[in-house]
């Protein structure tokens, strides 16, 4: 094997990965959609899956405009990952750990594992 026909299996690996990792992730976006009531759907448009997002964590859903200010947006990721594992009964170390380190995997575990949407009184 050649060090382009190297390159080409890296590349086609690597990118299978990806588009694995890419569609599991919406998978359990749609998910956590559906178990807090809404449609499932609204997590395959972009901007619209955030704002959907915020919602189910139980913020106004427009909060998603902040991401884009330069550290507010470090501060309003870490309230929502808090609020969002708070919703689905999970505690601060999983929204430290799950959601705010290791994002993807965080939406896994609420999407495709047991955790139950709650709506929370304020």
């Amino acid at each position: 094997m050649n060090s382009n026909q190297m390159d080409g299996t890296f590349w086609a690996i690597y990118s299978l990965i990806v588009l694995i990792l890419a569609v599991t992730t919406i998978v359990s976006i749609w998910r956590i959609f559906e178990k807090a009531g809404d449609k499932g759907w609204k997590s395959l448009i972009p901007f619209y899956n955030t704002y959907t997002l915020f919602k189910v964590a139980g913020y106004n859903g427009w909060m998603f405009l902040l991401l884009i200010i330069p550290i507010v947006n470090i501060v309003i990721f870490v309230l929502f990952s808090l609020k969002l594992a708070e919703r689905f009964g999970k505690s601060t170390l999983f929204a430290v750990v799950a959601l705010i380190l290791f994002n993807p995997i965080g939406f896994w575990i609420i999407g495709l594992g047991d955790a139950k949407y709650k709506e929370i009184k304020e």
